[in-house]
């Protein structure tokens, strides 16, 4: 079942005929999308882990009906799972590091304009970076909040989890895909529980890749 999936999952991704074109093209609720990348860093590159929680989005549409629904991105990195999530009619915050925001939001608006029944906007999100001020809790309430491959071999992973942490309500839930590469990053698992009830929904282990639905351990008690 998992090869099955996982070849379903790869069939969405398709290249141009010619060689010289930059771009990457998937097949997602509906539409062809067209992803331009860089490889000049691992934020411009679209990663096993987005194809999986975009599939995951599209297939389960009905018991995750995002229209309407407020959604944030971190990481978003080329804006795929942003995109997809704004074709099923949400309204998508995609937020990245200030360097990847040129081709975030030319990504974006290439394939989401006059598509979409709200338009997704783009904004900078350091993490654990000023977080009160550009996302005070007072003002700010996503319905989901939206990860695919934030777990690596970087430096910042308690202001990842300060960032998880700051920007999940009672009632948000957390759709996070996980590729499981080194022990110290896989560690990260560990630490999120600690916080958030975390459910494992989708596994592939020919991809060494998981997908989590997480929300507030303290959620009932509020």
């Amino acid at each position: 079942e998992d090869e099955q999936i996982v070849a379903e999952i790869m069939e969405r991704r398709f290249f141009p005929n010619q060689a010289y074109k930059t771009w990457e093209g998937f097949h997602f609720a509906g539409h062809e999308i067209r992803i331009t990348e860089a490889t000049d860093c691992y934020g411009a590159v679209v990663w096993p882990s987005a194809l999986v929680l975009c599939y995951f989005l599209e297939t389960h549409s009905k018991q995750c009906n995002l229209v309407d629904k407020n959604v944030i991105e971190i990481g978003a990195g080329t804006g795929l799972v942003s995109i997809v999530a704004s074709l099923l009619g949400a309204f998508v915050t995609a937020t990245d590091l200030p360097e990847l925001l040129g081709n975030l939001q030319y990504n974006i608006l290439q394939n989401t304009k006059q598509k979409c029944k709200h338009q997704p906007c783009v904004k900078e999100l350091s993490w654990g970076i000023d977080l009160e001020k550009n996302f005070p809790r007072s003002s700010c309430h996503f319905d989901y909040i939206m990860a695919a491959d934030v777990v690596y071999h970087h430096p910042f992973l308690d202001e990842l989890l300060l960032t998880f942490d700051h920007l999940c309500k009672n009632d948000t839930v957390i759709l996070w895909a996980m590729k499981f590469r080194l022990e110290n990053e896989n560690r990260f698992v560990d630490r999120f529980q600690t916080l958030f009830d975390l459910e494992m929904i989708s596994n592939f282990p020919s991809l060494n890749i998981a997908l989590y639905k997480a929300m507030r351990k303290d959620r009932m008690k509020a």
